[in-house]
């Protein structure tokens, strides 16, 4: 079987997370450093391939454009998914097409310490892996044939995501992107 549809795309959004509330120690000289919120500009990345009108498969990356601090160290996230996508019959234009995504991955939190005392501190550093469940809603707003623009609110859950507030992660994304094999 051929795919009927092959689609890239990029873009910025933002995700976040509540602080844990926890204080550490982190560099042991008494003073306590707080844990941060999630937050900050993400970078999006994507691409689908479908197997028919209504049916495909994707992969998403997500990273946060910059370090933030987190308890006095440096780190930064990054969420990758593989999903499953559906977008529903009689629903949708031309120029119009809405999409539901599921699926797997994880999420990696890695710390930049300047030492192995400061480390030690923290819980999962120098990374942290954690498993995720995927849900997501998108829309492609077709401007050409070809070029679409892509606004998303996807859902993360992760499993055991002790270094925040809540295994819940919202994240808001808008994007760019190019489909070819598109029936019109």
């Amino acid at each position: 079987m051929s795919a009927q549809e092959v689609a890239a795309y990029l873009g910025f959004g933002g995700a976040h997370d509540s602080s844990n509330g926890a204080r550490i120690d982190t560099f042991g000289d008494g003073t306590l450093h707080d844990t941060p919120s999630l937050g900050g500009v993400f970078g999006h990345a994507g691409a689908s391939v479908f197997l028919n009108k209504y049916v495909g498969v994707g992969g998403e990356i997500s990273w946060a454009l910059f370090q933030a601090d987190y308890a006095g160290i440096q780190y930064r996230p990054t969420f990758y998914t593989f999903d499953a996508i559906l977008r529903p019959p009689k629903v949708g234009t031309k120029r119009f097409i809405p999409e539901f995504r599921a699926g797997i991955g994880g999420v990696r939190l890695h710390f930049f310490p300047n030492d192995d005392l400061s480390c030690a501190q923290v819980s999962g550093c120098p990374s942290s892996d954690h498993f995720q469940e995927h849900f997501a809603a998108a829309a492609r707003w077709y401007l050409t044939s070809h070029f679409y623009l892509r606004p998303a609110v996807d859902v993360h859950h992760v499993n055991n995501l002790s270094e925040f507030g809540s295994n819940w992660v919202p994240q808001y994304s808008v994007g760019i992107g190019y489909s070819l094999g598109r029936g019109e």
